[in-house]
């Protein structure tokens, strides 16, 4: 196993630079970043309840009386908590309330993890960008299919999600034993299912990028995707509570946070064989280990300045003037304005991971209960000094599609 990657160097290293509003030659009186910071876990997560942001507080209560939000906050400004919460219930038919370490099904936020992980072993040369799936796993169906491709949703696949749960159906399989990774690509390479389009055609967001970039993680690295993000990402940043829960290694997911469907505390969701794969989703943690994991990429520990750089880097055509994708991040540029976030929705729960690159903002909102209280954060970012990133707000067509 190959040792953690050594803590970056950047007393004199160049600062990365940041892109805007879709134009390559970055702006760096707006949107440079240090990357020499000291990184202590114990004094990044340290809030005092008694003493909350009165602005911030008052905004969630209302956002959880008025529409519905159920679940845990984090917001940290310049390397500070100015609002940490937990709102209602973690598990409806007991009665279980929320705590503010309480471990959430990350759902798709999880891909900008994998994401770290496959650009820490590009950077470690056990693997190219450019290389093709069949390097990995010869047996697989479609030509032309790199890991830029997976990794910026333009490999053109079809989702497996919706794909393998018809086979469980119509084949009556037990759908309480999780399904692997491997499986799962055993089962593409079976059944040929049909491309929704050709490799690099156009964006179109899938699990299935993700889901084969977690089996090429464990393919390159002969570790578990859940040993290897462990080790290589979550100790590495500190996050003392985040795991990879997948249903195939645990018959019951040792959390106690249960999803909720349909806005209805009637719909819980017990995981299923879907929750088996990993990469795409099947990472927990809480509200602080996200902050955490903000604040180390931004110290350089999992991953070099250029890299991140990379990430950040527009990969698709622009959708409504400030929308696009990178390599496992969402992206908001607007003139002087970075943003790179993630949305997740899976199961009942329902999050957003945002930061604000320019002006050192995390927001961090896990949520039970599926609704659309998260199309109601207007009035939070606006308070941050931040741009409204819903698409909804802005003018233009283009594909919308969310997790």
């Amino acid at each position: 196993m190959r040792s953690v990657l050594k803590k970056i160097l950047t007393t004199s290293a160049p600062l990365l630079l940041l892109i805007a509003c879709g134009n390559n030659n970055a702006n760096p009186k707006t949107t440079t970043i240090t990357y020499n910071k000291p990184f202590n876990p114990t004094e990044l997560l340290k809030y005092n309840p008694k003493t909350p942001d009165k602005r911030i507080d008052e905004f969630f209560h209302k956002l959880h009386q008025k529409s519905g939000f159920n679940g845990n906050i984090l917001v940290a400004k310049n390397g500070k908590i100015l609002y940490e919460n937990a709102l209602g219930w973690a598990d409806h038919l007991r009665r279980d309330s929320l705590k503010i370490n309480s471990q959430f099904q990350l759902a798709s936020v999880t891909k900008t993890m994998t994401s770290t992980a496959i650009l820490q072993l590009m950077e470690r040369g056990k693997l190219r960008l450019d290389q093709n799936v069949k390097d990995f796993f010869p047996n697989f169906p479609y030509d032309g299919i790199t890991i830029k491709l997976l990794l910026t949703h333009r490999s053109g696949m079809m989702n497996y999600v919706y794909f393998i749960d018809n086979i469980y159906r119509s084949q009556h399989l037990n759908q309480r034993k999780g399904l692997t990774n491997t499986e799962a690509m055993n089962m593409i390479a079976e059944y040929k299912p049909t491309p929704f389009n050709k490799p690099d055609k156009r964006f179109l967001y899938n699990n299935s990028n993700f889901m084969v970039l977690g089996s090429i993680i464990e393919k390159v690295t002969g570790m578990s995707y859940a040993d290897y993000m462990r080790e290589n990402v979550f100790k590495p940043a500190g996050m003392a509570h985040t795991a990879v829960y997948s249903k195939a290694v645990y018959d019951k997911i040792p959390v106690d946070v249960v999803g909720h469907d349909r806005n209805s505390w009637k719909y819980s969701v017990a995981p299923n064989f879907l929750d088996g794969p990993v990469g795409d989703k099947g990472i927990y943690s809480t509200v602080g280990d996200l902050y955490l994991f903000d604040q180390a990429l931004r110290a350089g520990r999992l991953i070099k300045p250029a890299t991140q750089d990379s990430a950040y880097t527009d990969r698709n055509p622009m959708i409504r003037g400030h929308f696009n994708y990178g390599y496992g991040w969402r992206l908001f540029e607007a003139p002087g304005e970075k943003v790179v976030y993630h949305t997740g929705w899976w199961h009942g729960f329902r999050h957003i991971f945002v930061r604000d690159l320019k002006n050192d903002v995390t927001i961090v909102l896990l949520g039970n209960l599926v609704n659309g209280s998260l199309l109601h954060l207007d009035d939070l970012f606006k308070l941050e000094g931040m741009p409204v990133i819903r698409k909804g707000a802005y003018n233009g067509n283009g594909d919308t599609a969310e997790d």
